[in-house]
């Protein structure tokens, strides 16, 4: 193990911390494991991080913080609720980071949901009616369209769910993926329970809650 520690340069142990927020540890063992490969050790690093989150998906988030971002100029606005399982993890910087990383995510792309599970069935009847229609008209045959459809939800869902869109700071990552690696760094669960965006001049604004806190809500009324 020594031998192949010495072989990883401290320089980019040090990059791949900074461009992760992994613990320097596991850095050294992605990129031992990529055999220095900068890329590929970032790929190992977020796959481990979404298996960490997946782990801990089933623990309760009782704790966090609720945080806003105003775009420049005041003519958009993001409240987000994002939590976590204890008051001491929502006080650390890397989750307050995380915070306003997530709403100014939103005000940016304006999401409709949280996630796919929050998805109404009518919204998902209509994109798939649209498509049909589109490529029907395009004279593709109706067993081609069923087998296009997939990739066409796919791409609807990446562009209404806050959690499969990618991060518009690093597009190479989707907001459920920073997520986990926050998760794989603090150590605790974390989840985005809702978020409201409000822009000047427009009749309407979204309001996005996940499921669980939609009936969280429901049965406290």
């Amino acid at each position: 193990m020594a031998t192949e520690t010495a072989k990883i340069d401290a320089k980019l142990v040090k990059e791949l911390r900074e461009k992760s927020g992994a613990p320097m540890g596991d850095c050294l063992k992605a990129l031992q494991e990529a055999k220095g490969d900068m890329e590929e050790a970032f790929v190992v690093l977020r796959k481990r991080g979404m298996a960490s989150a997946a782990k801990k998906a089933s623990r309760s988030t009782n704790e966090g913080l609720v945080g806003s971002y105003i775009h420049a100029g005041g003519k958009i606005g993001v409240l987000l609720e994002l939590n976590c399982e204890s008051d001491f993890v929502a006080r650390t910087d890397d989750f307050q980071e995380l915070l306003k990383d997530i709403a100014m995510h939103i005000a940016a792309t304006d999401p409709r949901y949280v996630g796919k599970e929050e998805v109404t069935a009518e919204d998902i009847e209509r994109e798939k009616e649209i498509f049909r229609a589109q490529a029907a008209a395009s004279g593709k045959p109706a067993n081609i369209i069923e087998k296009m459809l997939e990739g066409k939800m796919s791409k609807f869902y990446e562009e209404v769910c806050l959690l499969e869109q990618p991060f518009i700071k690093e597009q190479s990552v989707t907001i459920a993926q920073l997520i986990a690696q926050k998760i794989g760094k603090l150590g605790e669960n974390i989840s985005v329970r809702r978020f409201a965006r409000f822009k000047i001049g427009e009749s309407n604004w979204t309001v996005a809650t996940t499921k669980l806190a939609a009936s969280s809500e429901e049965a406290q009324a």
